[in-house]
């Protein structure tokens, strides 16, 4: 497969965390907010985030809420290919992530210029892997406890920090040790993907565990969900912006290198902020 535009490092040496934009092509994400009414509105709204300091756009075609149903193929990969034609039109060499967890639709992104995957199911499908080093791009490696209709549903661990850093690090291993560079790896823990509340204290408390020997980036996705929502007592994802915003001061104190969010406004306010302060 040709490559796209030039793999960029997922490693953040300076000025921690980077910022990807959440660009939602589906009508049943679980931020009504964040859901595109057409392709013109999504391909305007990553063109703001771009502008507004956002460094990566991460587009989805399948919402991975707790509970919901799995889409076509056909259709995941219609909604997102023609907004991600659209950037690489509008904006300069922009930087896409494809949010799928299937190779197909990965596959088709990466055709239409996207230049990163982000697999919220963690490279189970050694064709996605298999994509990945043939195509040279960045990822991102999740991890989800069984799958989105069922992972909510009472979430059990021995060790959640040991298994989740386990299987994610064995994913990444898979694929050094196969010839893709290191620094175009970075590991989600799945925050809400089939964890509590405690789970997800834990993982996000234990992230240089998870960097393991190759000392991975990391990227948190912990955008006004409802781990944020349980901390705060705030039931609507619509009022979870502060509370988001406590996680990524803690994400800046800890070198965080990534941060998945809605609001990139106003995470680059207060990065900016925090970064001239310290």
């Amino acid at each position: 497969m040709a490559k796209t535009s030039r793999p960029f490092s997922l490693r953040r040496e300076a000025e921690s965390p980077g910022i990807m934009g959440i660009l939602n092509a589906t009508p049943d994400s679980f931020h009504g907010p964040s859901r595109q009414a057409s392709v013109e509105q999504a391909v305007s709204n990553g063109l703001e985030m771009i502008r507004n300091g956002s460094e990566i756009i991460d587009i989805g075609g399948e919402s991975t809420r707790p509970g919901s149903e799995p889409v076509t193929i056909r259709e995941e990969i219609e909604r997102v290919i023609p907004i991600i034609e659209g950037l690489c039109e509008q904006a300069n060499n922009p930087k896409i992530s494809i949010d799928t967890r299937n190779v197909e639709v990965a596959r088709k992104a990466i055709e239409a210029g996207a230049s990163m995957i982000n697999d919220v199911s963690g490279l189970r499908d050694d064709a996605m892997k298999n994509l990945v080093l043939d195509s040279g791009v960045p990822v991102c490696i999740m991890h989800m406890l069984g799958d989105p209709k069922t992972m909510q549903s009472n979430p059990i661990y021995s060790d959640v920090v040991e298994e989740v850093c386990f299987e994610l690090q064995q994913k990444a291993t898979e694929l050094i040790d196969a010839g893709h560079p290191a620094e175009l790896i970075c590991l989600d823990p799945g925050i809400g993907f089939g964890k509590t509340l405690q789970h997800n204290i834990k993982l996000l408390q234990s992230h240089e565990t998870l960097r393991g020997e190759h000392n991975l980036a990391l990227l948190w996705g912990v955008s006004r969900k409802s781990m944020i929502g349980q901390i705060t007592g705030h039931e609507h994802s619509e009022d979870r912006l502060h509370g988001t915003l406590g996680v990524a001061a803690y994400a800046h104190q800890e070198n965080i290198d990534w941060l998945r969010v809605h609001d990139v406004q106003a995470h680059t306010d207060l990065l900016s902020v925090m970064r001239k302060l310290g």
